[in-house]
């Protein structure tokens, strides 16, 4: 063992702080601790707050960091720090891999191992102090784990310390929430750090390139990325390090940069721990360290002087794809920026190249969207279950989560059986919420298990989980194969998942057994209520009945399947129990239907294409098409497809309005999947008028028989309707009318039973009997809005009030309206008056006649005068005899 190295541990800026935040501890028992990158908030304060140096009483100190990458580096800085190895006094879990002893006092985990631990013991019985890291990125799962020990601290361990640590954060915020209701909220200490200036220098491409979408990044911005890590190779000294959002951008720029004098890494979260520990260690080599997101904090990369900023991030949302929680490829925030600049000036000056315009950057978002905004809430929604708050309503978190996501969320959870319908945590659930995975893949993991064995299911369950490269084809069960063969990285990974969740599936639930139609819900676990049922000596959940049943028949599924043998029968069943409203049937070649009612294809040349079902785990749609493109599915029968998609089932009468006509059928469905169809010879007359009632909806009020006079009536109540309101009814929206459908189409409506009957019905006939009878008003109707009214010739002319916001119209020849000084009025409103030629065509549009015949007349009496010399054009038509004949007919 080497001695402390107390040289490094006075070289922390951070040391200037701890008396004050142990200080704020002692007194209020939480505190934000803000303090930038390298000054030792990661390392130093866990190492001090533990009593491992600085000569306090010893504590059990849990770190959480967001991420596995970071938990590794940490730990393994104390224990440097400390002269010892990983996991003496200083240890790390994370998923898949824990290094830590009895004699280990400060334990480094990620959130999640933070989370499924707090799940089983409330009272993180043993833990003195639990610091939550880099708490500024807002991921999920640090904010629900804020939350739940806040609970805890609360009702159960009221001295239980807690520190939310950030370099830079919503300080006033989350003392808002540590505080927990008390005046001013938790203390704030604030360190001072050192830092070197660091020189911006935009760099955007030449030519303009396509936006991120989904994934997908463009190839023109990935080359320009390379070219400005050339230019910097070239214009600065010191390694360079280098942002881009995944792991394929990582590839995909490492390939454009060979032939660099410098050696290039790439770090991600997935990494090999080899590579991990060669990009975190000193150099003598000059290198490019490629890394996503987890460079960004709680990781110190030594040598590095320049910054090269793709300017692009990786946030989660909901994945419509395959109904799970994904990544999307978005423009970085101001705050990511700063924080990736800011490692240029870790050691010494340095430089950032951003790979846009100085312009651009004020456009950006100043921060990321907290996760609990954008992400799928399903498997929050299933942890908060557990915890007793299905509502998250009593939980202190910094942003509520959305109504919306939380509502779609519960969907899934009663659809898999992890929650009762008023959204209490079955015992399934509670065992669904220890397995690290999406509720979805969950169930299809442990029914699965049942069907297939456990070893099959952990593997497939794997490849969902994570998606496999592109290149391994469409078919899951080649996938699989291919993985199982594969010596590649994703191949490795896969591995190593599958055997983690086949150890995982066998500690939290046991064989699949049939569930009640009821479940029974798991007892709430924290605060009050826990505290409560564990002084009565209440048992635990036995997870040992935890089966494979629900409310979505997944016993049935297992049951079903018996023993499954052969790659694709399982591949199909282990999709079908994830995805069970994409299982999907064979339409024609290569077409398909799921259940939800969207259609699918497969590419040319998938040998899934003549399959007569398919599980389809991944499907993408674009914006503008009417079909899915499937992208990962499996072979599958009928009868799995029932099973797994059970709770889809359904039978009963269908009448709906379907081709322009009512049709009645007696069907037997999987969701929007017809199993049996036959017709239906004596339909509920309710449904039937339901369905009438649609057909109205979608092809219009036309289907209804509209003579002239019907269609004149209904222009005038509109008219009446728009002037004076009150009594007169709305008949001019299609949908008002149809709102009203008892009052005026019935009986004839009840009586009809196909499209051939609706033409039947009068609809001038049922207007009339919206007209306000009671009070009397529907007889003034003629008076009110007449349908003709007499002009001075003696002719009776009918009027137009078709016209939807204007007056009524008069189309009158223009010699009829001799003498008439004033317009008419209807309903206090003067007509619009169109006079007409001799001929019948329109002359001129007049609502004020005085002023026509003062100056508009002349006009027209000048140009029409010789065109229709039989008929009377006097100088003075206000005095003129008025006629609708020619001169020789007046001379009779």
């Amino acid at each position: 063992m080497t001695a402390i190295r107390q040289a490094e541990l006075d070289a922390l800026p951070v040391r200037e702080a701890l008396p004050e935040l142990v200080s704020a501890l002692d007194g209020h028992g939480a505190a934000v601790l803000c303090a930038p990158p390298g000054t030792g908030k990661t390392t130093l304060v866990p190492l001090v707050l533990a009593g491992l140096v600085g000569g306090g009483p010893r504590r059990r100190v849990v770190v959480a960091e967001p991420r596995r990458i970071a938990a590794r580096a940490a730990a393994r800085r104390m224990a440097w720090l400390l002269g010892e190895q990983v996991g003496g006094s200083v240890g790390f879990t994370v998923r898949g891999e824990r290094v830590a002893g009895p004699g280990t006092v400060v334990e480094v985990v990620t959130t999640g191992v933070l989370l499924q631990r707090l799940q089983r013991d409330q009272e993180l019985s043993g833990v003195d102090v639990v610091i939550l890291d880099e708490c500024h990125e807002r991921h999920l799962d640090a904010d629900t784990v804020a939350a739940f020990l806040l609970d805890v601290r609360e009702t159960l361990r009221p001295e239980l310390r807690l520190v939310a640590a950030s370099a830079t954060t919503d300080a006033a915020g989350w003392a808002r929430v540590l505080g927990h209701g008390r005046p001013g909220g938790a203390p704030v200490v604030t360190a001072a750090g050192v830092s070197y200036p660091v020189e911006t220098v935009w760099a955007p491409p030449a030519r303009p390139v396509r936006p991120p979408h989904g994934m997908r990044v463009d190839p023109a911005q990935l080359t320009h990325v390379a070219s400005v890590v050339r230019r910097a190779l070239a214009e600065r000294s010191g390694d360079v390090l280098c942002f881009l959002p995944g792991v394929g951008e990582l590839a995909r720029v490492a390939g454009q940069l060979g032939g660099v004098d410098a050696e290039v890494l790439q770090i991600h979260g997935r990494a090999p721990a080899a590579v991990q520990d060669a990009a975190l260690a000193p150099s003598a080599h000059r290198r490019v360290i490629l890394a996503t997101a987890v460079a960004e904090s709680s990781l110190t990369v030594p040598g590095v002087r320049v910054v090269v900023d793709s300017g692009l991030a990786r946030e989660p949302r909901v994945d419509h794809a395959r109904g799970l929680g994904a990544l999307a490829t978005v423009r970085a925030s101001r705050a990511a920026g700063r924080q990736r600049a800011g490692r240029a000036g870790r050691e010494a000056p340095g430089a950032v190249y951003r790979c846009w315009s100085q312009a651009e950057d004020g456009r950006l978002p100043a921060f990321p969207s907290p996760e609990i905004r954008i992400a799928d809430l399903a498997q929050f929604a299933l942890q908060a279950a557990c915890w007793g708050d299905p509502d998250a309503a009593g939980l202190a978190l910094p942003d509520p989560p959305p109504a919306g996501a939380m509502a779609a969320a519960r969907e899934v959870l009663v659809a898999v059986g992890a929650v009762t319908p008023d959204g209490r945590a079955t015992p399934r659930g509670v065992g669904m919420s220890r397995l690290g995975l999406h509720p979805r893949l969950a169930r299809a993991l442990l029914d699965g298990a049942a069907a297939v064995g456990p070893r099959r299911a952990a593997e497939l369950v794997a490849l969902l989980s994570e998606e496999p490269p592109r290149e391994y084809g469409d078919d899951l069960a080649a996938a699989w194969r291919r993985a199982r063969a594969g010596g590649d990285a994703y191949a490795t990974r896969w591995r190593a998942e599958a055997t983690r969740l086949r150890r995982s599936a066998a500690t939290p639930a046991g064989p699949s057994t049939p569930t009640p139609p009821e479940p029974e819900a798991a007892a709430p676990l924290p605060g009050r209520e826990a505290a409560s049922r564990r002084a009565v000596g209440a048992p635990a959940p036995d997870l040992r009945a935890c089966g494979a049943g629900g409310a979505d028949g997944s016993a049935a599924a297992a049951t079903a399947a018996g023993a499954v043998s052969g790659d694709d029968a399982a591949a199909g069943l282990v999709a079908a129990l994830a995805f069970p409203e994409r299982v999907a049937k064979a339409k024609g070649e290569g077409a398909f239907l799921m259940a939800s009612g969207t259609a699918a294809e497969l590419g040319d040349g998938s040998r899934l294409r003549s399959a007569p079902w398919l599980a389809v785990a991944v499907a993408d749609r674009g914006p503008h098409s009417a079909s899915a493109r499937v992208r990962l599915g499996a072979v599958l029968d009928e009868d799995t497809a029932r099973a797994a998609a059970a709770h889809l089932l359904a039978s009963g009468d269908e009448v709906r309005w379907e081709d322009g006509d009512v049709a009645a059928r007696a069907t037997h469905r999987l969701g929007a999947i017809a199993l049996a169809v036959r017709p239906l010879k004596n339909p509920d007359p309710a449904l039937v008028r339901a369905a009438l009632l649609e057909g109205l909806r979608s092809d219009g009020l036309g289907l209804l028989r509209w003579t002239p006079d019907a269609r004149a009536l209904r222009a005038r109540l509109g008219f009446l309707h728009r002037t004076l309101g009150g009594a007169w009814p709305d008949v001019a929206d299609d949908g008002a009318l149809l709102a009203r459908a008892d009052d005026w189409l019935e009986p004839e409506l009840s009586r009809a039973r196909r499209r051939a009957d609706l033409a039947r019905i009068d609809a001038g006939q049922a207007l009339n009997r919206l007209l306000p009878w009671a009070t009397g008003e529907a007889a003034r109707l003629d008076e009110l809005a007449p349908e003709r009214i007499e002009v001075p010739s003696g002719s009776r002319i009918r009027l137009d009030y078709s016209a939807e916001h204007g007056q009524p119209v008069l189309a009158v020849k223009l010699q009829e309206l001799f003498g008439l000084a004033e317009t008419p009025r209807v309903a206090g409103v003067p007509v619009l008056v169109h006079l007409l030629s001799p001929a019948g065509r329109p002359a001129a549009v007049t609502a004020d006649l005085a002023s026509f015949w003062q100056g508009g007349y002349l006009a027209v009496r000048a140009e029409l005068r010789g065109r229709y010399p039989k008929h009377p054009w006097p100088q003075d038509p206000a005095t003129a005899e008025p006629t609708r004949h020619t001169n020789a007919r007046l001379r009779r």
